[in-house]
């Protein structure tokens, strides 16, 4: 497999392609919430065992507290986000993959 090395006209040719600018788009979209939404629920955590520790100390079975089932939720939660972005990356590989093919096709053109 050989590298080309993008100079800087050709990268701002590709920077400017549609088909680059609607990857980058579609990672971003995912992206941001994703980080967004892990972030609060990471935080929310410490945040609400200062402002409602009376809740934070409700048992929610047995002797699980509804802050160690929380703490716990937080391993379940990174694991789904983890699954949801390896499907979503898969896309983001196809769309790639394309836009290499077709540059690389130009290339040795």
């Amino acid at each position: 497999m050989q590298l080309h090395h993008l100079t800087p006209p050709e990268w701002d040719r590709l920077a400017g392609d549609t088909d680059f600018r609607a990857l980058v788009a579609a990672k971003r979209r995912f992206i941001i919430p994703a980080t967004i939404f892990f972030l609060l629920y990471f935080f929310a955590l410490p945040v609400l065992l200062g402002i409602a520790p009376a809740l934070m100390r409700r048992t929610v079975a047995g002797p699980l507290t509804f802050a160690f089932a929380f703490a716990l939720s937080e391993f379940v939660m990174a694991w789904i986000l983890l699954a949801v972005y390896l499907l979503r990356a898969r896309k983001f590989d196809e769309m790639a993959e394309a836009l290499v093919t077709r540059e690389r096709e130009r290339l040795s053109a």
